[in-house]
């Protein structure tokens, strides 16, 4: 069972993985340095558990002690409780779900890992928006894609805003980063994967006919926010893929692309 412990200063050095969490880039740096990252909100806080994540504490308020009781009953990392304004203070926000708890990362596994027994992958290069990350990754969890690979320069998909977004599905979703982009396409026709990068070229072949070719093997690949892919990328991928728009629509926010993609090339 979990010690809980009431802590009315801000500056208590026990709520040291909770400060300054809207400082983004604070936390890009420091998050992956200790090993940490931070589960917002009682469902998000569950999934983590559920997936095997250990957890490091919890923050509460007083009316979410009770809500969490099964898990301060389960878990001996410490509760600390704290008044509302007080998480306000050290977080740097209004927590309105009144629940956070400071998770324990886990290796990332190779990417041969992830491919072993894979069909259905997606290479997402140079996404920094972490709504758009986590919005991709619940997209892949709810449209059957088998793992999640990133570059390099890609956001952190378990920052915290990137979790809240995906509910939780970046703790069920296989995942890695690549060391090397993109020389590490190769790796992906070792395994048989066919890459198909999503682009606006007038080259490219349609989204309907990359399905209908029945691939057995098939990466998708994506790119930043507003730039889309690189043209290293591009001219390393084997197919280049367009969504067709309509009512003089040009392209759609690379989450909702996503979408469109694992749902048209699904197994």
């Amino acid at each position: 069972m979990a010690e809980i412990i009431t802590v009315d200063d801000p500056d208590d050095p026990r709520l040291a993985d909770y400060t300054g969490l809207t400082d983004v880039e604070l936390r890009r740096r420091r998050e992956p340095a200790e090993g940490l990252f931070i589960a917002e909100g009682e469902k998000v806080i569950r999934r983590a558990r559920q997936a095997g994540y250990e957890m490091r504490s919890m923050l509460l308020s007083a009316k979410w002690v009770d809500v969490m009781r099964d898990v301060i009953d389960e878990v001996p990392a410490p509760v600390y409780a704290v008044s509302p304004d007080l998480a306000e203070r050290v977080t740097g926000y209004h927590v309105h779900r009144g629940a956070l708890a400071s998770m324990q990362r886990k290796p990332l596994p190779d990417a041969t890992e992830l491919l072993a027994g894979a069909r259905r992958i997606v290479i997402f290069e140079d996404m920094v928006d972490h709504a758009n990350l986590g919005a991709a990754f619940r997209n892949a969890a709810a449209l059957g894609v088998d793992a999640v690979v990133l570059t390099p320069r890609c956001a952190d998909p378990l920052y915290r805003r990137a979790v809240k977004v995906s509910m939780g599905a970046v703790f069920h979703v296989p995942w890695t980063r690549l060391p090397s982009w993109p020389k590490d396409i190769e790796l992906f026709r070792r395994h048989g994967f066919v890459t198909a990068a999503l682009c606006l070229d007038e080259k490219s072949i349609t989204i309907d006919e990359l399905a209908a070719r029945r691939y057995e093997k098939l990466a998708l690949l994506l790119g930043t926010e507003g730039d889309g892919l690189s043209i290293d990328a591009l001219r390393a991928a084997d197919e280049w893929v367009r969504i067709p728009m309509a009512a003089g629509v040009d392209s759609l926010n690379v989450a909702a692309a996503s979408a469109v993609a694992f749902y048209a090339t699904r197994l």
